[in-house]
């Protein structure tokens, strides 16, 4: 009665609690669902973003290549107002480009604040794989933003070298000498290349040496303009490629830590397999002792024939019950 009752009683108790695992398992399976689907999210908006940052330096890159193509346009060019509508046109170039520069320095600072956020959901902590995964497209943004930063920064030491080249020939042309190169420096930064032409003008015609020297202003000038911007366009760089190596730093950090995490966890399975196989090895001498100490008492029970002792007493007891009768005496 007490079995058929606790058997009823363990039915009863199944039957309430299977239905509360259900829900608690159909909870933690909404749960994770859900913590997917925000991660999802959060991704989706990141990759869009990202998206958004890649079209900025493709336009920055068709700006260099403006810039780049502006700049061998104007060598062939020898009339004034022709170098100034070039020059407005750099400057229209690299002025987009410092747009561009800046934008996308707020873009990837907007990203790392993203990251720095996302490192707050659950499974998104910092060494995660969704933080190092975005952690690694913010820095490849920032590397072809660097790529896009040495690619300018070239373009204006070749300006500044070609103008440099082209205001010695010009001293050439006029006075027949080299100039050394503090007379250089002091034609460029000081914009008065045309001073030294003052000689051309009176041995030869005005009007011709003039066009002369409004092309040399005008190449000076737009030099000039464009150095300075393109100065501070390579300063916006430098600037975020700190922050590419830095990042770069965190991310080398990371990663020593994911593989000394790695190399724990390998230990700790090494570890426990070579505790259990200890323990299997533990269990089979024990079942072999077990298995010789019943042999061992086996064989002594079947030396000493404990149940020859029962029938050997019982002998003795059937004798002493039944006394052999005494001699009767011979009849006389």
């Amino acid at each position: 009665m007490n079995d058929l009752f606790s058997g009823s009683f363990s039915r009863f108790l199944s039957e309430e609690q299977s239905p509360r695992r259900d829900d608690h398992v159909i909870e933690m399976g909404s749960t994770a669902a859900a913590r997917s689907g925000t991660a999802g999210v959060n991704l989706d908006k990141f990759f869009a973003d990202v998206e958004s940052v890649k079209d900025e330096l493709k336009e920055l890159e068709r700006v260099y290549f403006s810039l780049q193509s502006s700049h061998e346009q104007s060598k062939t060019l020898h009339n004034a107002s022709a170098v100034k509508d070039l020059r407005s046109r750099m400057d229209a170039d690299v002025t987009l480009a410092l747009k561009k520069a800046k934008v996308l320095k707020v873009r990837l600072e907007a990203l790392d604040r993203s990251n720095a956020a996302n490192r707050s959901l659950p499974n998104c902590g910092p060494g995660s794989s969704s933080d190092r995964t975005r952690i690694s497209v913010v820095n490849g943004l920032r590397k072809k933003l660097k790529d896009s930063m040495d690619s300018f920064n070239a373009l204006r030491q070749k300006i500044s070298s070609e103008y440099r080249e082209t205001v010695q020939r010009r001293y050439y042309t006029v006075s027949g000498q080299n100039p050394d190169e503090k007379t250089l420096d002091l034609l460029i930064s000081t914009g008065e290349s045309e001073t030294f032409l003052q000689k051309a003008i009176q041995e030869q015609g005005r009007g011709q040496v003039l066009d002369t020297i409004q092309e040399i202003q005008e190449r000076h000038d737009a030099v000039k303009d464009i150095e300075r911007n393109l100065q501070e366009l390579h300063q916006v760089f430098l600037d975020m490629a700190v922050l590419v190596q830095a990042q770069g730093e965190q991310i080398d950090d990371i990663e020593n830590h994911v593989m000394r995490a790695n190399s724990f966890v390998n230990s700790g399975t090494q570890q426990l397999t070579k505790a259990r196989a200890s323990q299997k090895n533990t269990r089979k001498w024990s079942c072999f002792a077990i298995i010789l100490l019943l042999v061992i008492i086996l064989i002594v029970i079947l030396s000493l024939k404990p149940w020859n002792w029962g029938g050997g007493s019982n002998n003795n007891n059937n004798n002493s019950n039944n006394p052999t009768p005494a001699a009767q005496p011979p009849p006389q």
